[in-house]
């Protein structure tokens, strides 16, 4: 385990951590996410012992870091850092067998190939090793250095954008690969750019902004923590994805829409609708739908307000009201799903009753409100273009 307590560290008068405190148990992958200039970099070198914090303490297994020396640490922690240049000519299993020297005496350079050889096949690197790593791409340099940390045998992996450099397959190979190394027990700490892929892999997630945790927690929690808009400075959506059912996180641009949309209809086709108008930066409201209906789901994840109502029955007074209240405020009003006949956006939804009709909803729109309704995609990015002008 690595535990960091109250760690400060500045700049000369920069301050870049106030008082952090971050714990990682073995078996456990934690993200370090954040925007640029949020102190992920400093944070990782005070936990490999590469710097020394201004205060606070860091310690490995309950020892302070600061009564290790260098080869103790480099026992127990291995860092990937996120520069991968190297600076001599060595060959890239040359650099991996540089994993062995916290291990070796200076008069014991005996082979020791069996660590060596299983990092270069668990990173895929047994065909490259004899290539110079001037002569490697800065993707296989990247994974020539977590060979090296692999060699290493540690307790703890510090890893600073490991996934920067490297092609989507090698993202997925690499983190892959730290997940499998935390699930065989040992501890992981890890910068990562990349919300969606944090989320993936990552047991817990760790915001950093401002030289301070802002949240921490379940991936699903932190990104959809309030915290998370205000530290990127950007309105964000957070979505299950629909091929690994971890979050996915979309940035949405604030300013790129006025005005409200109310989306009448359920099913896939009113989902669809109500998350293209939702990335657009409009209001969006939903209803009456009924509840579990995958549009109503997206609502919820997305903070929208939507009007539910139990599947196969009607809706009650208290649901006609708000849905009619949401119709006259709108300046739009989709209707999709079956009521919308043949030209709907999406007229393969499967029959789910919301008790209301077309007539009665053109009914409502127009009976004190000014909203405009559309029925077919055409319809909508026409009004819409015209609502944004």
């Amino acid at each position: 385990m690595i535990d960091g307590t109250d760690l400060r560290h500045s700049f000369g008068d920069v301050s870049v951590l106030d008082g952090v405190d971050i714990t990682v148990e073995q078996g456990e992958f934690v993200g370090l996410v954040g925007p640029n200039g949020a102190g992920k970099t400093t944070l990782l070198r005070l936990l490999n012992g590469l710097l020394e914090p201004d205060s606070g303490t860091v310690t490995l297994d309950g020892t302070d870091i600061s009564t290790l020396s260098s080869r103790e640490v480099s026992r127990q922690v291995a860092t990937v850092p996120q520069d991968s240049s190297i600076g001599f000519s060595f060959t890239a299993e040359q650099i991996v067998e540089m994993g062995r020297t916290p291990h070796r005496s200076r008069l014991d350079w005996s082979d020791e190939t069996d660590p060596v050889e299983e990092a270069l096949e668990r990173t895929e690197m047994l065909d490259l090793r004899e290539r110079a790593v001037d002569d490697l791409s800065g993707g296989e340099r990247q994974r020539v250095l977590l060979a090296r940390a692999l060699a290493q045998e540690p307790d703890v992996l510090v890893l600073d954008e490991p996934t920067a450099s490297l092609d989507i397959n090698h993202q997925i190979q690499v983190l892959g690969l730290v997940e499998q190394l935390v699930d065989e027990g040992r501890a992981a700490v890890a910068a990562i750019h990349d919300l969606d892929l944090a989320a993936r892999f990552c047991d817990r997630l760790v915001l950093l902004a401002d030289g301070a945790v802002q949240a921490q927690g379940a991936p699903e929690r932190v990104l959809a923590d309030g915290a998370l808009e205000t530290a990127f400075e950007t309105r964000t959506a957070v979505t299950d994805d629909p091929v690994t059912g971890t979050p996915r996180v979309t940035a949405v641009d604030e300013e790129s829409a006025t005005g409200r949309i109310h989306v009448a209809g359920h099913g896939p086709s009113a989902r669809r609708v109500l998350r293209r108008c939702w990335l657009a930066g409009y209001d969006v409201t939903l209803g009456p739908v009924p509840e579990g209906d995958v549009a109503a789901e997206l609502a919820d994840n997305l903070g929208c307000p939507a009007i539910t109502v139990p599947p196969f029955s009607e809706p009650d007074a208290r649901a006609r009201a708000d849905a009619e209240e949401c119709w006259r405020n709108a300046d739009v009003v989709v209707q999709t799903g079956e009521n919308a006949g043949a030209t709907a956006l999406d007229d393969s939804v499967p029959t789910v009753r919301t008790g209301f009709d077309e007539a009665e909803q053109i009914r409502a729109v127009s009976d004190g409100g000014t909203a405009t309704l559309v029925t077919t995609e055409e319809e909508l990015l026409a009004t819409v273009r015209e609502l944004g002008k």
